[in-house]
C-alpha cells in the first residue's frame, strides 16, 4: 500500500562526496555508501576498470545539445541524457536526435520538484508522467534510470523507485557547470573533468553550459589517451550484476 501524505520524517539527503584526486574514487562517506549499496544505486562503476559513463542533465535548451551529440557521434561514444518532462516537449526534435543515435534516455523527473518531499504517489506520478511523455515522442516504453533533481533524496525514494523498476544513478565526478551566469571558458570545464578522472566514474555534466560543449572533445581524447574507455549505464549495472553473482558463488 502506497502512503499518501507527503514524507515529513525521513531524512532527507543532499548528494555530494569529496572529489576525487589522483586517479582516486572520490570519498562519498560512509553513510551514503551504505544507503546507496542498500537500495542498489550507484554513483560510480568498478573502481578497478578503466571504463567511465557519461551522464548529461537536460532541464531545458540552451543551444548546445547538437554540438554535444555531434561531439559523441564523431568520438562513437554513447551517453545517457536526464531530462525533464519540459525539455522532452520544448525540444522534441533533439530528444529524437537522441535516441536515434543510440543514447540512452534516464528520468529526471517530470517537473523538477524535491522528489524527497513528496507522497509516495507523488514520486510515481513525476517518473510515469515523463515516462509517458517519451513515449508519446519516441515509442519508447519507460526509463529504467532516474536522477533526483539536484541530487536531493531520501530512503523512501529510493526504495519506491525499486518497487517500479527505477535504479537511481547519482554521479562521481561533477563541478560547478549549471551555473551560466559565470562563464568560466572551456579550460576550467576540461581541468575540472581531467583532474576528477577515476576508473569508474559516473561523469554529470549539465548542457545548458557552452564550456561542456566546447571541452567535451578534448576531454574525451584525454581519456582515451590515459586509457579509458566509455561504457554505458546498462553495462554498468550488467557489470555489477555479474560481480555480485561471482562473488556470491565464491564466499
Amino acid at each position: 500500500m502506497m502512503i499518501s501524505a507527503p514524507n515529513a520524517v525521513a531524512k532527507e539527503y543532499h548528494w555530494g562526496f569529496t572529489k576525487a584526486k589522483d586517479g582516486n574514487p572520490p570519498d562519498a562517506g560512509a553513510e551514503f555508501e551504505q544507503v546507496l549499496r542498500e537500495y542498489g544505486a550507484f554513483y560510480r562503476g568498478n573502481p578497478e576498470k578503466k571504463v567511465i559513463y557519461l551522464t548529461f542533465d537536460n532541464g531545458f535548451e540552451a543551444g548546445y545539445t547538437e554540438q554535444i551529440l555531434d561531439t559523441l557521434k564523431k568520438e562513437n561514444v554513447k551517453a545517457t541524457f536526464f531530462l525533464t518532462g519540459h525539455y522532452l516537449t520544448s525540444a522534441t526534435d533533439i530528444v529524437k536526435r537522441i535516441v536515434k543515435e543510440g543514447h540512452t534516455i534516464g528520468n529526471h523527473s517530470d517537473k523538477h520538484p524535491n522528489m524527497a518531499r513528496l507522497s509516495q504517489e507523488g514520486m510515481v506520478k513525476e517518473w510515469q508522467n515523463f515516462d509517458r511523455k517519451l513515449k508519446g515522442i519516441t515509442g519508447i516504453e519507460r526509463t529504467y534510470y532516474v536522477r533526483p533533481p539536484e541530487g536531493v533524496f531520501n530512503e523512501e525514494l529510493l526504495e519506491v523507485g525499486n518497487e517500479h523498476g527505477y535504479t537511481h544513478i547519482f554521479w562521481s565526478i561533477a563541478f560547478r557547470d549549471w551555473d551560466t551566469d559565470q562563464k568560466k571558458g572551456n579550460e576550467y570545464a576540461y581541468h575540472e573533468l581531467v583532474n576528477q578522472l577515476h576508473p569508474g566514474a559516473i561523469i554529470l555534466m549539465h548542457t545548458v553550459a557552452q564550456h561542456n560543449a566546447d571541452a567535451l572533445p578534448d576531454f574525451i581524447k584525454e581519456a582515451k589517451r590515459q586509457g579509458y574507455s566509455f561504457g554505458t549505464l546498462d553495462e554498468l549495472v550488467f557489470d555489477y550484476l555479474v560481480d555480485e553473482m561471482i562473488w556470491s558463488k565464491t564466499y
